[in-house]
């Protein structure tokens, strides 16, 4: 028998198997258990979060001889065929290779007719959004009234491609990155079940370079098992990713640390005949700096696991805040400067130079502070010579743009119950705070009324159905903290009309924001040269929101 790659002979086969995404597969559960099943479900997240696997565990769950449960047999010719990818009733689509209108519309044609042998003919399309406009035009009409046997299963990276009148006619789950300890213990387990010997630091790193991932991280491990003969050993795990060893980095902190240019010249060197990847490096360089920042703001915040608390106490007694923030800010634009040097080696080791060369000239924080009140002439050109712009100049300025956020105004609301219009829920849904299934329901919710302490909600029943008393509970309080107010909390199965959800909201601002990004990209002095000269064409899809986490 032919070899199996660890992503595939280790996809989960049930639900209970799955590692992470509690919030999502604790709804799935509770639909497939009262049998209170919406027509189309869209799935969302990153690559290798579970996004199709939990789309054809579904599957199996819809069409087991068994019965409708949230318990697949595996072991009925349907689950059997659904597994190894070959059941007639189970419609995979590729939506990235199957983009234009005629391969919907021929799909579509057979949607009135009944499934061959299940109890459900599934559509599963991955990559929704990659769909021609005219593609979900077509898809439209079927996915909002499709036959009673016809189920669909969306599944998508990029959520904000898919027009909104789509996103409205699914039940939305998002799925969240896997975390480092999630993705470690998989990779534990999974080495213990193919008896690999491993070292638990060389584990570690295959976690980290996974980013959040479960199949790039069985990727890894495969990779990492060839690599090393059999064995996954934390030097044969560095030279494959390309990464050092924590004892260098270590190394080359202390150097720093030390101010002395020699020693951190020497250190650097060590690292170069290693020929590690070098955007690695300074990534590994990176995380160190946030999590001394952490550490620097409250102790408890750090990942035990990443680094030893003694080695994160002796950089932030040493270091000030704004030292490290500087730091991390070298190295952040010094990866991309790596890019464009004629030398990659020689580049990181000016890049560690230029780490010393803002550093101040002492090692106290009291002396780091006096430096910082001293002109910056040795690093910039003379503040003098540039143009002062005035504070208000700056936020009138930033106001004009089309690209400036959204305002704070635009999500306030009155914390008075007297009437619906006082409350903006679009807005509130997302500051109370919520998180799993809470938060999903009330993104999912429209406002009915609020007014005489009396809050009504509208959801659709198969969300309903999802409730209990302690998430009223949690929801309950969540607004009592947030309105200060005390309130009764009226959660509706009358499904949602009249209105956009939060979610919905959310989703239709996001597109507003990227069409406004795309106009005024579009009306730059340098792009529309390029396009007089070259007959350059913007390419819309490559316009992202980039998000600023500080």
């Amino acid at each position: 028998m032919s070899y199996q790659v660890l992503a595939r002979k280790w996809r989960p086969a049930n639900f209970k198997q799955m590692v992470g995404q509690e919030h999502v597969l604790q709804a799935l559960v509770n639909a497939l258990d009262s049998n209170r099943l919406h027509h189309a479900y869209l799935f969302t997240g990153t690559r290798g979060v579970g996004k199709t696997t939990i789309a054809r565990i579904f599957a199996k769950s819809l069409n087991c001889e068994q019965g409708i449960s949230s318990e697949p047999c595996g072991s009925c010719s349907s689950c059997i065929e659904i597994d190894e990818g070959r059941s007639v009733d189970l419609i995979e689509i590729d939506a990235a290779s199957r983009t234009g209108v005629d391969d919907m519309r021929e799909l579509l044609d057979n949607v009135q007719y009944a499934p061959t042998r299940g109890r459900f003919k599934i559509y599963l399309i991955d990559e929704v959004h990659m769909l021609s406009k005219h593609s979900f035009n077509a898809l439209l009409k079927t996915l909002e009234e499709p036959p009673p046997h016809i189920k669909f299963l969306l599944a998508t990276t990029d959520p904000q491609k898919v027009p909104v009148t789509v996103l409205s006619r699914c039940l939305q789950f998002n799925l969240k990155r896997m975390s480092k300890s999630q993705i470690l213990s998989q990779l534990q387990f999974l080495t213990e079940q193919e008896k690999v010997e491993s070292d638990a630091t060389a584990l570690t790193q295959l976690a980290s370079a996974a980013d959040g991932s479960m199949r790039d991280a069985l990727s890894l491990l495969d990779q990492a098992i060839g690599y090393g003969g059999g064995a996954v050993r934390q030097e044969a795990v560095e030279s494959m990713l390309g990464s050092i060893s924590r004892d260098y980095l270590v190394r080359l902190f202390n150097a720093l640390y030390d101010q002395q240019p020699t020693g951190l010249l020497n250190e650097s060197r060590a690292v170069i005949e290693h020929n590690p990847d070098y955007q690695r490096v300074c990534a590994e360089m990176i995380t160190l700096l946030q999590q001394i920042a952490l550490y620097q703001s409250d102790p408890k915040l750090v990942d035990e696991d990443e680094f030893d608390e003694a080695l994160l106490q002796k950089f932030s007694a040493h270091w000030s805040p704004e030292e490290v923030q500087l730091y991390y800010q070298i190295l952040l634009q010094g990866r991309q400067d790596l890019l464009i040097c004629p030398d990659e080696a020689s580049g990181f080791e000016m890049l560690m130079l230029r780490l010393l060369a803002f550093a101040p000239q002492s090692g106290t924080k009291s002396e780091t502070t006096e430096v910082k009140k001293k002109p910056e002439s040795r690093v910039l050109p003379d503040s003098d010579k540039q143009p002062r712009i005035s504070p208000e100049s700056e936020q009138k300025e930033s106001s004009q743009s089309p690209l400036a956020p959204f305002s704070e105004s635009d999500n306030q609301f009155q914390t008075a119950p007297t009437a619906t219009a006082s409350l903006d829920w679009s807005g509130l849904a997302y500051e109370l705070g919520l998180t799993g299934l809470a938060q999903e329901i009330v993104a999912n919710s429209l406002l009915e009324s609020y007014r005489d302490g009396r809050l009504k909600l509208q959801l659709q029943p198969e969300i309903h159905e999802l409730l209990n008393d302690l998430i009223k509970a949690e929801i309950t309080q969540a607004l009592e903290q947030k309105l200060g107010v005390s309130l009764q909390l009226d959660l509706a199965a009358t499904g949602v009309s009249g209105g956009q959800t939060p979610l919905q909201a959310k989703i239709q601002r996001q597109q507003q924001e990227r069409l406004l990004a795309i106009d005024a990209i579009r009306d730059e002095k340098l792009v529309k040269k390029l396009q007089h000269v070259f007959s350059a064409e913007l390419d819309e899809a490559s316009v992202v929101k980039i998000e600023n986490n500080h």
